[in-house]
């Protein structure tokens, strides 16, 4: 928990200050009880002489003396407290925007590591606790060990004999708060892992509610919710019931000492004639009493719950002392402002963490500018992951990635990815409107840029059906356009990029064939770059001018449409799917012959 403490640094005035204020607090608070004795002690005096020889000086500089102390505390109070809430709250604002800085760097392998709901629980939850804490801390550390102590202090002070029921009185609360805190610790910790797993089912459940719809299992997704919420109900309860009990048995032992007082100061005979100890101080003694159970209570509190605090901050220290995956290269080749783009796999290879075998084996293929490259593969291939390498998501575990010929390791991150236009399997929009959707990114939000570029997307029809054209608002998620329509505005936000590379992970598929057709020609007539397309529709890459045929990871062809038909078993499989005989102009030659000299090209490829 120390680590988090580093984000305190930058206030350490404002936190000095406090320790100020709140140690005047404590002086103050110490004082009250022995000028209440003496003023209590003047009056009695003042009451057993005559009517016209009783003096109440004392008592009003007593009484006077008392106000000050109260205003002065007062004053200590509200501006400690200020304090307080503006240091803390600057603290948690430090150390959340330092971790998402950190969550902003992380390649997809720390993503999965952490899972985002995980992260989100980190980024809220337990920065809220920890804020929660360093609060509690700014005004305990200091306030409570002063008053616990000199309340002993100063009991010990007024009558050293009647002050040791006060040592057992700490004693108790020891006892009772480390009990109740041994019963609870395991606890703590569990309950964030809880939180954790409401939040991942819950996210499940709302993300794919559809689904779960459509199935018909909302019944069984309930059951799976209310288990894990019933689980972190009953642990909150459990611990909770014990916190609920502490307190009154705390209010019980500080009865119990001023019972102990009272009883040894009348059976000690102090409070009989000529005894050492006045009404006034018995006052006093039991004032000190209470202070002293009250504050060694709130620091056995305090202790008790930082090791619940220590588990938010070693979840929140844990991602942002995270050891980067992809970091930048120690002296990056710089980059022109423009780049030809051009894109190689030299004999790339890439292997999940902790995965038995790699996905991806020994790559290799350019990818032209003003050419459209396309990979195609069935399910679990490597397609995405291919793509994935390109803007380092992940990086490879072997062979190189270049652009222009330089390693992309090589380049920093930033520079590179400037370059890249990139467009998602699922489109993906923000909160706002169209204009700021498709402009996303630019320092200058240029209109006709961003219209040009819903043109060339074909999404300008649509826009224009709405009310408020480009100023439409957009809902979080893009959850008020259609599936198709938000694709066509994520393509349209890469366009207006205008980078010198192109990535599509399966863009197309939400779009109908007529969009789809129209888009690539306008693509292709507009756009002088790098494309690299992954599809699984052969019509949306028939026209590519190259095309990568994956299989279980490995490149099984490379070649236009037209080649790959004659030459590659896997491509020919995947058209023969899609395609009528007629499309894949197969019908000029029987079909058991063409087949067999699959197997003939098949065994030269291997080879």
């Amino acid at each position: 928990m120390f680590k988090s403490f580093r984000y305190l640094k930058p206030y350490i005035i404002s936190v000095i200050t406090i320790f100020v204020l709140v140690a005047i607090r404590a002086f103050l608070n110490l004082i009250v009880p022995n000028l209440q004795g003496s003023l209590i002690d003047s009056m009695i005096r003042q009451l057993e002489v005559a009517p016209e020889l009783r003096d109440f000086s004392d008592i009003w500089i007593y009484g006077g003396l008392m106000l000050l102390a109260t205003v002065v505390g007062i004053v200590a109070i509200i501006t400690s407290g200020y304090m307080e809430a503006r240091t803390s709250s600057n603290y948690a604002r430090d150390i959340r925007n330092a971790m998402y800085e950190k969550v902003q760097k992380f390649s997809m392998t720390e993503v999965d590591k952490f899972t985002t709901s995980s992260l989100i629980t980190r980024i809220t939850n337990d920065i809220t606790s920890l804020q929660s804490t360093v609060n509690m801390l700014l005004r305990s550390v200091i306030m409570q060990p002063i008053m616990g102590i000199g309340a002993i202090v100063m009991a010990f002070l007024v009558h050293p004999q009647l002050s040791t029921v006060l040592l057992f009185g700490v004693l108790a609360v020891f006892t009772v708060v480390g009990s109740i805190w041994a019963i609870t610790y395991n606890k703590f910790k569990k309950i964030q892992v809880l939180v954790d797993k409401l939040n991942l089912v819950t996210r499940e459940n709302l993300s794919g509610l559809r689904v779960v719809r459509a199935f018909n299992t909302q019944d069984v997704q309930a059951k799976k919710t209310k288990a894990v919420a019933k689980e972190s109900y009953d642990i909150n309860v459990f611990v909770n019931r014990w916190f609920t009990a502490m307190w009154p048995t705390m209010g019980f032992v500080m009865q119990l000492i001023t019972a102990s007082i009272i009883y040894f100061s009348i059976k000690g005979g102090f409070l009989f004639a000529g005894s050492t100890l006045s009404a006034g101080q018995l006052s006093t003694l039991i004032q000190y009493g209470s202070q002293t159970i009250m504050n060694f209570m709130m620091i056995t509190t305090t202790i008790m719950m930082l090791p619940r605090a220590a588990i938010s901050a070693n979840r929140v220290m844990d991602v942002i002392d995270e050891f980067l995956t992809i970091t930048e290269a120690y002296e990056p080749e710089e980059l022109p402002e423009k780049i030809q783009g051009e894109i190689e796999f030299d004999d790339v290879s890439f292997q999940y963490p902790d995965a038995d075998q790699p996905i991806l084996n020994h790559v290799s293929f350019k990818a032209e500018p003003g050419k459209m490259t396309a990979i195609i593969g069935s399910t679990g291939s490597g397609k995405s992951t291919l793509i994935n390498l390109i803007p380092r998501f992940y990086d490879v575990t072997g062979g190189a990635i270049k652009v222009d010929g330089i390693d992309i390791r090589n380049i920093k991150i930033n520079d590179y990815m400037k370059h890249i236009g990139y467009v998602p399997q699922k489109g993906i929009l923000f909160k706002g409107t169209i204009k700021s959707n498709i402009g996303f990114g630019q320092e200058v939000l240029d209109e006709a840029l961003v219209k040009k570029a819903a043109q060339i997307a074909q999404a300008e029809s649509f826009i224009e059906n709405f009310e408020m054209k480009y100023d439409s608002e957009i809902n979080q998620g893009g959850t008020n356009v259609s599936g198709g329509q938000r694709q066509r505005l994520s393509i349209a936000r890469a366009i207006a990029k205008n980078p010198e590379i192109y990535i599509f992970d399966d863009s197309f598929s939400a779009l109908d064939y007529k969009t789809d057709k129209k888009l690539r020609s306008e693509l292709a007539k507009h756009i002088h770059a790098t494309i690299i397309v992954v599809a699984q529709r052969i019509n949306t890459i028939r026209h590519a001018d190259q095309i990568i045929v994956l299989d279980k990871g490995n490149v099984v062809g490379i070649g236009t449409h037209d080649e790959l038909i004659k030459n590659c078993e896997v491509y020919l499989e995947i058209a023969q799917s899609q395609l009528s005989k007629e499309e894949l102009g197969l019908w000029t030659k029987p079909m058991d012959e063409f087949l067999k000299n699959q197997k003939t090209l098949k065994a030269q490829w291997d080879n």
